[in-house]
């Protein structure tokens, strides 16, 4: 294959975090042969504080996901090759779109928002977006997570001082419409259309993006032969699985399966783990 050579991956931040939330697992691909990007949302280069300082910013409130996925794609045609996309969270939703604009060579959705028309169940799901929805408040005052909704939504199961740094570190507030737009048609997955590899990690103790949504996510695309697409749950994994301590197992996990699609550097020499059947 001709996939071989100088590889570059593309960090998609999801909703209410920095992007600095990649720091870790870009150190650790670029250190394994790959050339690293992670650009920050519109209206988003800065620091926390300063996101924070800013709040309720104007523009970041009339953000909408059609300018976000235009916002990536310009960013990506500007490559000198199709590049990985690994997104998280809001992240995997642009993931999966950007994929549909045939503008990468293989896609990882980690905790993704769902395209349109994919439900759970789940009463978390529910408990947790409420406030990111904003319904009946103010849609032109962006949403601030707050430290108790951070701990439900995203660190359930971590220490105490772990939620309390993480939070502190990478929490920034939120357009209303772009937490809206991923149930509109904006947010439109064609499941039947073939597309480039693409793989969907769920963690078992997320409670805004459940594992049961993230497979039913992962059946849509499953039902029509011809593109690849697997699926991989971790337990004990919550939605801040980015940076919960051992995240370096789902890293690990990430690149074995990039190796498998032949979509690493020639001169990586990272011992790559044994994937287990996809599950």
């Amino acid at each position: 294959m001709e996939n071989r050579g100088n590889r570059t991956i593309v960090f998609v931040t999801g909703a209410f975090v920095s992007h600095h939330c990649w720091d870790e697992w870009q150190r650790y691909f670029e250190a394994r042969g790959y050339a690293c990007l992670v650009p920050p949302w519109l209206y988003k280069d800065a620091t926390v504080a300063e996101l924070r300082g800013r709040h309720p910013d104007p523009h970041l409130a009339a953000l909408r996901l059609p300018q976000l996925v235009d916002h990536f794609a310009g960013i990506i045609k500007a490559l000198p090759e199709k590049p990985i996309l690994i997104g998280h969270s809001y992240g995997g939703l642009l993931t999966q779109l950007l994929l549909q604009r045939d503008l990468a060579a293989a896609g990882v959705a980690i905790d993704s928002v769902a395209p349109q028309g994919v439900f759970t169940f789940k009463w978390s799901f529910y408990r947790a977006t409420w406030g990111p929805l904003g319904l009946f408040t103010d849609v032109n005052k962006p949403f601030m997570m707050s430290f108790r909704q951070w701990q439900y939504a995203f660190v359930n199961g971590m220490e105490l001082e772990e939620q309390r740094a993480a939070y502190e570190q990478l929490t920034i507030p939120e357009s209303k419409r772009i937490s809206r737009d991923a149930l509109t048609r904006a947010a439109h997955v064609d499941f039947q259309r073939p597309h480039v590899p693409l793989l969907l990690v769920a963690g078992e103790r997320d409670h805004i993006m459940p594992a049961s949504l993230n497979a039913s996510n992962y059946r849509r695309y499953a039902r029509y032969a011809g593109s690849v697409t697997a699926f991989k749950e971790f337990a004990g994994r919550n939605h801040f699985i980015l940076g919960q301590p051992g995240w370096q197992e789902v890293a690990d996990y990430v690149l074995g399966w990039l190796e498998q699609q032949e979509l690493a550097p020639e001169s990586t020499e990272a011992a790559v783990p044994e994937l287990a059947g996809v599950q």
